[in-house]
């Protein structure tokens, strides 16, 4: 089987408030019939054309005007272009409804007998464009008419339009019984972080939800049955249920934008992107920007609508809305990808190339004036101007030589395409063809370090995550000793290993070199390269002494390091061996721990002394960038979650010395900052060098919240033992 080219003309009649948007006018197809002409150049098969409810009768549902329609359907069917009938295109009816009215199915049904009535030659129908898609924009996000902002709302459009759908059918095929149903929506899927699971899990299910209904698939054993029985619909999903109508053809419309990925980190993402649902919010992007490696795309859409369904398959909207190689290479992969999937046998009936007038408003959703964007005509000078989309198409209609520029890798194919910090993109998930999630491993997280700061807060926050985990002491794995390892991985199994172990004594280290090096450096290494051999992805924690001090900016991933003590060496040392190594490893730069949970911290020290009406000493000639524990431990373990390896600088992002530092924290304890006294960091006679500036920034992504918000936390949950004051 051989997919064909099909093409298809933006039609949409939306309405926003109480005026609409017509895209066939927009375009200026309303007043050139001999764009139909130009059309059939293209070689393609068929043409997803509108007979849109909202032009016909627009006042009055008898009330109908054919003319236009008339003149165009007689020439497509002198062209020999098989027409696909839409009869309504993300529309909500004509003025006298919209799509939460009762009215709207009955009406759509109504005026689908009209058209099959008078173009009974017609054998494939769209009654409804997108349906789901459309209901979100309506009846979710409040974009279009009716403009509501409900979950119930939406599943009020949505049944609506199923309803419509066969109603529309039952009155086209007692016209033509072989009339055929090719039902399009959106289709991408989502991915998430792990505190997203749930949400990403929903937002996979609900995208079947137009094509399960319409299957009669949403019965009491459907995972979305419960959820729209809460609303009040069991009835009406117990009457479609029991009277389905299944696609003939699945219309599968994929987007570079959607496959999508949400992150709870908004600190990550600008602001436009900041959403949410009524229990979490996150940020919501597009996957291909994200995600490396990429979101599975098209491909992945329609193989799983393949397995789902086993309904034949029809790609009806293949657009990209960019420079003119990037369109064409974008139509090339997707008419690539269909042949393929035919020679596996999986049927897909045709490509669509969309739209080949091209389209206007779409930057803005069709809710205001937007920019025109060319298809395989350019519409916005004074008459229709090939491009060389036309090219490509004919090439494909006649499997001919492409231009030579549809040839190459698209943006989304290339590092340009990253336009958020990246999150690695877990293996694909098998499909799950009833719509359950899968649930958890039960596989550990092993964390190495019980005794210090950061394994008893990696611990506390599996603990609050639902992660299953493993805290180690050094009697279990030592890292001085490593054949102490490999047994404890391969009894336990895990997922993951987080090496919070080594030696923390800055000063301490200058004059015990070698147990300093084989517990961060030889250690470190050997534990990762158990990893390694095993595939387990590691987590281990460098600092900021693996700097010299000397520059006079802040350090980022890719700087030289220059250690000044043995400490640093140390560090600088493992992060070289781990970075020789294959796998997924995660090293996590960072610098001045504080937090509530530790009794042995620079902040816990200033709120004890200035609590106890002490003076206390800070070096304001030494620049840091203070990190929050609890935030480090949060942000470190959703990147090993997602994949993450490599270096990464992770702080509270703010620099100054430690004397300012001192400042803050009292401020923020209702402390008294006066009785903090700066002095040089000589006059404390350590013994190990320490760097004039510390400061660490990341190109690799947002830097933790902000300092502010770290101390305020800090403050609000400081232990009651730190703030008794001296008598």
């Amino acid at each position: 089987m051989q997919p064909q080219l099909w093409g298809g003309v933006e039609c949409t009649v939306n309405r926003v408030h109480n005026s609409y948007r017509d895209q066939i006018r927009a375009t200026g197809h309303h007043d050139r019939p001999d764009d139909l002409d130009l059309i059939a150049q293209t070689g393609i098969r068929a043409i997803r054309y509108p007979l849109l409810w909202e032009r016909i009768s627009p006042d009055a549902a008898e009330d109908r005007d054919w003319r236009w329609t008339d003149e165009r359907l007689d020439r497509l069917r002198q062209l020999g272009i098989r027409v696909i009938a839409g009869l309504v295109h993300h529309g909500s009816g004509p003025a006298y409804t919209n799509l939460i009215d009762p009215g709207f199915a009955p009406g759509l049904a109504n005026h689908a007998a009209a058209a099959a009535q008078r173009y009974p030659w017609i054998m494939d129908w769209t009654p409804v464009n997108e349906p789901l898609t459309t209901s979100r924009f309506s009846a979710l996000y409040g974009h279009w008419y009716p403009h509501q902002r409900s979950e119930r709302s939406f599943w009020l459009a949505l049944l609506n339009q199923m309803d419509a759908t066969r109603l529309s059918m039952r009155a086209i095929r007692r016209v033509n019984p072989s009339a055929r149903l090719i039902q399009t929506d959106d289709l991408g899927r989502t991915y998430a972080t792990a505190a997203l699971r749930e949400q990403a899990g929903f937002d996979n299910l609900r995208r079947w939800a137009g094509w399960d209904l319409l299957c009669g698939r949403i019965g009491p054993d459907h995972p979305l049955w419960d959820r729209l029985s809460d609303f009040g619909f069991q009835d009406r999903l117990r009457a479609i249920a029991d009277d389905p109508c299944p696609p003939d053809i699945i219309g599968i419309n994929h987007y570079l934008t959607s496959d999508r990925f949400l992150d709870h980190r908004l600190q990550r993402y600008p602001a436009s992107s900041h959403g949410g649902s009524e229990n979490q919010l996150y940020a919501d992007v597009e996957a291909i920007r994200a995600l490396d490696p990429p979101p599975q795309g098209l491909e992945g859409a329609l193989r799983e609508a393949w397995h789902r369904y086993g309904i034949v398959l029809a790609v009806t909207e293949v657009h990209n809305g960019c420079t003119r190689e990037e369109q064409m290479r974008w139509a090339a992969q997707a008419w690539d990808t269909a042949v393929q999937l035919c020679r596996e046998d999986i049927p897909i009936e045709g490509v669509t190339l969309w739209s080949m007038l091209g389209s206007s408003g779409w930057s803005k959703l069709l809710t205001a004036q937007g920019h025109y964007e060319p298809g395989l005509w350019d519409v916005s000078g004074e008459a229709p101007r090939a491009t060389a989309l036309l090219s490509l198409a004919q090439a494909l209609s006649q499997q001919g030589e492409r231009p030579l520029l549809a040839q190459g890798g698209g943006w989304w194919q290339r590092s340009l395409r990253m336009g958020h910090p990246p999150v690695a993109r877990p293996a694909p998930m098998k499909a799950h063809l009833a719509g359950r999630l899968p649930r958890s491993s039960a596989q550990p997280l092993l964390i190495c370090g019980a005794t210090g700061t950061l394994g008893q807060a990696m611990a506390r926050a599996c603990h609050l995550r639902n992660i299953p985990f493993l805290l180690t002491a050094r009697s279990d794995v030592d890292l001085a000793a490593p054949s102490s390892i490999a047994p404890v991985l391969d009894r336990n199994a895990p997922w993951g290993i987080v090496n919070a172990a080594g030696w923390v004594r800055v000063d301490e280290a200058e004059a015990a070199i070698a147990p300093c090096m084989t517990a961060n450096a030889t250690g470190a290494i050997a534990l990762a390269r158990a990893c390694e051999d095993r595939g387990i992805a590691s987590l281990s924690f460098s600092s900021d002494l693996v700097f010299n001090g000397e520059k006079d900016a802040p350090y980022v991933e890719n700087d030289p390091v220059d250690p000044r003590n043995v400490y640093g060496l140390s560090k600088a040392r493992m992060e070289e061996g781990i970075a020789a190594l294959a796998g997924r490893h995660l090293i996590v730069r960072t610098a001045a721990f504080f937090s509530p949970d530790d009794d042995y911290n620079f902040a816990a020290d200033v709120v004890r002394s200035l609590t106890e009406r002490r003076e206390f000493v800070a070096a304001d000639d030494l620049i840091v960038t203070p990190t929050y524990v609890p935030h480090l431990v949060a942000t470190a373990l959703d990147l090993l979650i997602d994949g993450e390896a490599g270096l990464w600088h992770l702080t509270n992002g703010i620099a100054l010395s430690w004397a300012d530092f001192a400042r803050q924290i009292a401020e923020r304890c209702s402390c008294d900052p006066a009785h903090v006294r700066c002095v040089p960091h000589r006059s404390f006679g350590w013994a190990a060098e320490r760097p004039a500036n510390g400061a660490l920034a990341s190109r690799r992504g947002a830097p933790l919240p902000p300092l502010a918000a770290a101390l305020d936390h800090f403050a609000d949950h400081l232990p009651a033992r730190w703030c008794r004051r001296a008598a």
